[in-house]
């Protein structure tokens, strides 16, 4: 006979599936240059770290760096996969998820690939599930435009 669901572990699955959306959200808004429905996705205290000195802290200074993309790239596609969420309380989950990205870019270069992890802390709002911290930890690029002193690479034991 299986054990009758908690309600926290019912609300835990309802939290996960709602995390999930955010992160696909967020694939999303990157892909389409959606640069104002993508800044809502995080908390206005926000840390991004795409790579050493590349990111922001705080929601203004994440938008700055947003602005950059629709005339870098002609098009993107980020494909998040291998979701794991652990919950430190009810309003705070620490996630971690693989990541593989396709960028076309404006001016003449092949398509550069980024294959890696985010590592995320999300947090409970008033609005959904938002990023408080995002980082991005590299297992490797193709043809990508940043130099590899500019990516964090996995911490892979060797």
């Amino acid at each position: 006979m299986r054990p009758e669901p908690t309600q926290e572990a019912i609300q835990q699955l309802l939290d996960k599936d709602a995390i999930k959306d955010t992160l696909y959200d967020y694939a999303y808004f990157l892909d389409m240059n959606y640069t104002d429905e993508l800044a809502q996705l995080f908390t206005d205290d926000c840390y991004v770290a795409y790579g050493p000195g590349f990111g922001a802290e705080g929601i203004d200074a994440y938008r700055e760096t947003l602005e950059g993309v629709g005339t870098f790239f002609t098009g993107t596609s980020h494909h998040v996969s291998n979701i794991k969420i652990d919950f430190e309380d009810e309003d705070t989950a620490r996630v971690r998820s693989g990541l593989l990205a396709w960028h076309r870019y404006q001016r003449e270069r092949p398509d550069g690939y980024v294959l890696g992890q985010y590592h995320d802390v999300m947090v409970r709002t008033p609005q959904g599930w938002r990023f408080k911290r995002r980082e991005l930890q590299h297992a490797g690029t193709i043809d990508f435009h940043t130099k590899p002193e500019h990516q964090t690479m996995i911490a892979r034991r060797s």
